[in-house]
């Protein structure tokens, strides 16, 4: 393990609390749509702060458990969604047919319906008898990769026109969000016109080899990085790593370099983290020490405007 690492690891040692995993089956009567949840929940005595997080195309409820387990551990509650439209049922049946289902789940309904999963399993939580009192409703965030990543920003302010009309999909209790391997959205040619409206405080995450390829669509990072620049928020963040993968953000182990992966993933929750911090609570000295700490991985770095 190289000694920078080590050191990070080092500096956050001994500062985890426990924290409990819960799934919930849920299903939304008026889509007539199941919506699986798992729900990372932290030890704490008071109302804890929320993020939701709508995994990549072919993912599911368990996925992204790095962020989850982590978030939970440093306090903040973490609801991890299931798209059952794009979830890992995809890769399921007959191979000669993959392509087919992969283009289906990229569909504009599957995207719409992606957000009000999102809408619903919030709504769901903050009634919910147990747990719904016990967060705080002022520090609510949304995260989300690739795929997730356009289902965060349609939630939080991303504005597309159909029939010279704005859909309105933002969800006003969300405050922040974190994009991994945001890719822009499909068939919109200017990226600017739909996220200038997008005005949250954001976090973008990517890699120098963080590209899309999947039949019928293909995504350089410098999509990644046109979307960081067209987010019309003031607060925002980039961070570009050398190397990796599209999918060294996933729970994969080994894709974009069996050393580098868990390094990125150690720096990427550790960064969601303080930037998550900085926005609830002020608190923006771990984010300013961060890029120092994990320079030897980084390829750019651009921190939020003060």
């Amino acid at each position: 393990m190289a000694r920078w690492l080590l050191l990070a690891l080092l500096l956050v040692a001994g500062t985890a609390s426990a924290f409990e995993t819960h799934d919930f089956d849920w299903v939304d009567e008026k889509r007539e749509r199941p919506v699986p949840v798992r729900l990372y929940w932290p030890e704490a005595d008071r109302p804890v702060p929320l993020v939701v997080f709508s995994h990549g195309i072919g993912g599911s409820r368990r996925g992204y458990s790095y962020l989850g387990e982590y978030f939970a551990s440093q306090g903040i509650a973490s609801l991890h969604l299931q798209h059952v439209g794009s979830d890992r049922s995809l890769w399921l049946g007959n191979p000669f047919s993959l392509i087919g289902r992969l283009q289906g789940a990229a569909q504009e309904r599957e995207a719409l319906e992606r957000v009000r999963d999102l809408t619903y399993a919030l709504d769901q939580l903050l009634t919910h008898r147990e747990f719904g009192a016990r967060i705080d409703r002022a520090r609510i965030a949304a995260a989300g990769h690739s795929y997730g990543a356009n289902t965060v920003m349609l939630a939080t302010g991303a504005g597309v026109e159909r029939n010279g009309r704005r859909m309105e999909l933002r969800d006003p209790r969300i405050k922040a969000a974190v994009l991994l391997s945001a890719p822009p959205f499909y068939g919109e040619q200017d990226p600017k016109r739909i996220l200038r409206s997008l005005t949250l405080p954001t976090l973008h995450v990517t890699a120098t080899e963080d590209t899309i390829t999947i039949p019928g669509y293909y995504s350089p990072v410098g999509d990644r990085v046109a979307v960081f620049e067209a987010v019309g928020s003031p607060v925002k963040a980039l961070a570009v790593f050398e190397g990796g993968s599209h999918s060294i953000f996933t729970n994969r182990a080994g894709t974009g370099g069996a050393e580098l992966n868990p390094q990125v993933k150690q720096a990427t929750r550790e960064l969601s983290l303080a930037f998550l911090r900085r926005v609830f609570y002020g608190a923006g000295e771990a984010l300013e020490r961060w890029p120092q700490t994990y320079a030897p991985i980084l390829a750019r770095w651009v921190s939020p405007s003060p």
